[in-house]
């Protein structure tokens, strides 16, 4: 069994808040960029531009 500070960790995006791996994140880790759905929703749209 790994401790809490054993578990990876990433930055998230939206945030720049760290976040730990989850046990529903298990299978599909590589792909998860945020921490929450709050965070999903606050994300920038990709053709959206400021000039």
């Amino acid at each position: 069994m790994k401790r809490k500070g054993d578990l990876p960790e990433k930055i998230c995006p939206a945030c720049q808040r760290p976040f730990s791996w989850r046990r529903k994140w298990a299978q599909c880790w590589e792909e998860v960029r945020y921490c929450s759905q709050r965070c999903r929703s606050m994300r920038q749209p990709k053709g959206d531009s400021a000039s």
